[in-house]
Parts: C-alpha cells; sequence; structure tokens
C-alpha cells in the first residue's frame, strides 16, 4: 500500500469510527435520559419504586432480543442495513416515550426503544473490531463506544442546567430528533464490513459459542458482560435518585451523573490504551476491584464532593472495563460469525442491565438507604475480577483467539 493509500485508508477509518460513536453518544443520551427525567417523570406518572425499576428495564429487556437478533441478521444481510435500521428505531421509539401517559405505555416505549439499541450494538463492535489494525482493536473500541458516556453527560448537563423547569418529555423529544438525523449520514457515509462470504464456512452459531475449546470462554466473557452491566445500568438509571434520596437537591444528582458520565469517557480511552499495551486480563481485573470499592465508598459519601468524586472513580473505571470488554469478545469468534457472537456477548450479558435498575427497585421499595443499595452492588466487581483471570486463561486456548489475538497477558 503507498503511503496515499494508507492515509486514505486511515481517513476513511477516521472516519466511520466518527459516525459509530455519534450513534453511541445517542444511545447513551437516551440511556442516561431515563435517569435525569425520573425525578419529575415518577411523579407525574404516579409511579413506585418498583415500577420505575421496571421502566429502567424495559429498554434493556428489549435491547436482549435486538442484541441477538441483530448480530445474527447482520452476519447474514450485513452490518450496514441492521445497523440503520436499528438506529431509526430507536429514535421512533424514544419520541414515543415522550408521549407516554401511563405506566403501560412507557414500558412498551422502552421495549421497543431497547430492540433498536440492541440491534445496533454487536455492530457497532464488528465495524470496529474489522476496521482496526489488531495492536489498536481496544483503543478503536473504547473510542467508538465513549460516545456512550459523552451522550449520558449531555443528558446530565441539559438537565442541571434547566433546572426544575425542565420538562421531562422534551430529553426523550431530543433524543429521538438526534438519531433520526443520523440514518441519512449512515447511509451515505458507512461501508459494509461484512467479510467476504464463504461457502465452505461453518455457519452453527451453537458450534462457534460452544465448539472447538470455546466453551469456558464463551460463558466467561458473558458472566464478565452481566456483572458489569448489573453495575453500571444500576448507577445510570439510580445514581441522580439515590444521590436525591441522600438528601441533597437534584442539581446535585444530575451533577453526580455528569461527573460519572465525564469520567467514564476518560477511563475508556485509557483503559483502551492500556489494554493494547499491556494486554487486558491485569488491568481490567483491578479495575473492577477498584469498582467495587468506590460503590462501597459511595454507600457512606454524603458530601457533595465525596459524592461527586466517588460516582467519577466508579464512571471511570466500569465504563473502562466495559468498553475493554467490547473489543475481548467478537476476537473469541470466527470472523464470518463475529457480530453473532458479539450480539450473543452483549445480549446475554445485558441481563444485567435489567437486574441492576430491577435490584435498585425493590432494595428502594423495601425501605433500604441510598447507602445500602451501594453497598449491596459492590461484590458484583469483585466476582468480575476473578472471571476476568479465569477468561484470560480461558482466551488462550481457544483456536480462534489464541494468546495473542486478544493480548490477555499482562
Amino acid at each position: 500500500m503507498t503511503a496515499a493509500a494508507g492515509a486514505a485508508a486511515r481517513r476513511g477509518a477516521g472516519l466511520v469510527v466518527l459516525v459509530c460513536f455519534l450513534i453511541a453518544a445517542v444511545e447513551g443520551y437516551d440511556i442516561q435520559a431515563f435517569g435525569v427525567a425520573a425525578p419529575t417523570m415518577v411523579p407525574e406518572l404516579g409511579l413506585n419504586p418498583a415500577q420505575m425499576g421496571w421502566a429502567g428495564s424495559a429498554a434493556m429487556i428489549g435491547l436482549v432480543v435486538g442484541a441477538l437478533a441483530g448480530g445474527w441478521l447482520a452476519d447474514r444481510t450485513g452490518r450496514k442495513p441492521v445497523l440503520i435500521g436499528s438506529v431509526a428505531a430507536f429514535g421512533l421509539f424514544s419520541l414515543a416515550t415522550a408521549w407516554s401517559h401511563s405506566y403501560e405505555t412507557l414500558l412498551l416505549a422502552r421495549f421497543a426503544t431497547g430492540l433498536g439499541f440492541g440491534g445496533a450494538m454487536p455492530n457497532l463492535i464488528a465495524v470496529a473490531v474489522e476496521i482496526s489494525r489488531p495492536e489498536r482493536r481496544a483503543a478503536t473500541v473504547a473510542a467508538m463506544f465513549c460516545g456512550m458516556p459523552v451522550g449520558g453527560a449531555t443528558a446530565a448537563l441539559i438537565a442541571r442546567l434547566s433546572g426544575p423547569e425542565l420538562e421531562w418529555r422534551a430529553i426523550f423529544l431530543a433524543g429521538g430528533v438526534a438519531p433520526l438525523a443520523l440514518v441519512p449520514l449512515l447511509v451515505f457515509l458507512l461501508p459494509e464490513t461484512r467479510p467476504e462470504p464463504d461457502a465452505t464456512a461453518d455457519r452453527s452459531l451453537t458450534r462457534a459459542l460452544f465448539g472447538e475449546g470455546r466453551a469456558a470462554a464463551t460463558v466467561l466473557v458473558w458472566a464478565a458482560f452481566m456483572l458489569t452491566l448489573v453495575v453500571l445500568y444500576l448507577a445510570l438509571n439510580w445514581l441522580p435518585t439515590l444521590v436525591v434520596d441522600k438528601g441533597h437537591p437534584p442539581s446535585e444528582g444530575f451533577a453526580a451523573a455528569m461527573a460519572f458520565n465525564i469520567a467514564g469517557v476518560v477511563g475508556s480511552l485509557l483503559m483502551g490504551a492500556v489494554t493494547d499495551r499491556f494486554g487486558w486480563r491485569w488491568p481490567l481485573a483491578l479495575a473492577y476491584v477498584g469498582l467495587a470499592t468506590a460503590m462501597a465508598a459511595l454507600a457512606d459519601a454524603d458530601t457533595p464532593m465525596a459524592i461527586f468524586a466517588l460516582s467519577a472513580a466508579a464512571g471511570f473505571l466500569v465504563m473502562g472495563a466495559q468498553f475493554s470488554l467490547y473489543a475481548v469478545a467478537p476476537a473469541l469468534y470466527p470472523a464470518h460469525l463475529r457480530a453473532a457472537g458479539a450480539g450473543c456477548a452483549v445480549g446475554v450479558g445485558r441481563l444485567g442491565s435489567i437486574f441492576g435498575p430491577l435490584i435498585a427497585g425493590e432494595l428502594r421499595n423495601a425501605g433500604a438507604t441510598p447507602g445500602q443499595v451501594f453497598l449491596a452492588i459492590a461484590p458484583a466487581g469483585l466476582a468480575a475480577a476473578v472471571i476476568l483471570l479465569a477468561l484470560a486463561r480461558a482466551a488462550k486456548v481457544s483456536p480462534v483467539s489464541g494468546p495473542g489475538a486478544n493480548n490477555p497477558s499482562g
């Protein structure tokens, strides 16, 4: 490849990363929008804490279904059409969320929004892996997916600047218009990255996931995704409300959510660079131990500065770990089933994103204090650290990933 051709290829890859970053940003905005809208949405719709937990989890239930179906479909029809359809879907149903006037319609709108999220996510992961050099894989995935905390921070910033006058429906209207505006951009700028079809390739997803020594790695990466997302989505959906329930004004709840998301951007980029350089085993294991410590410390934090600092630490660690895992998962599987493999990891792992808000809702409904909610979730970080160490060992024996493809050493 000539120098000019190489520069053109890098510009093209950079443009793809930017487009996918914007998709991730609008997803992050909508997910965080539920948390920042909750303090005014809940009383208007008359939701109790358990109903708020189910409403927060409805999008994640849809995401599980969408991820499993979207990854499978994209390996057969191509990444681009599935990604475009998914982005259009979550834009339309975010608008439907803004028009909800009852608990039942809110649940349906959030579930359908999640279907769009789910269809997009495994395809974003597969595109990132397929356009990046192996030695830059985690950094590329992180650069793309740090759009999610950027979008989340934007939602929190809008809520903080607008104050109590902000109409919660306006938050979701903005979250619906933005992805719909991205659809023409995707049509014209996003290339098709699906590998050329191989008539001799084994198309069995079951064998790709569990055959040839990959069963242990598959189960472990699913478990790591699940535990990470229990913590992440509990925080995304409940952090502002839990801070308010500690006796602080809503503005400080929104500020904690901003700190969580902004630090998540930094954590994503830094963890991606670190795992590319040193391997993902020890950096991710240590990140999970730090996450457990931060969540436990939040249980006793009372001053605004302590809450902001610990929220930032939690966001830095949980998002840095999560987006690095996005680079690990697809490389465990054959190229022609990469999106489906990633979709299964996202889909099964997203059970954690369902359980996280539900755990918080049920604990609060049972009378648990905000501090007890934070403390109850801390062990998930310690369990994830143990799983990561086991995954690094299992990945070394996978005939697809091998010792070097995912670079677990470190």
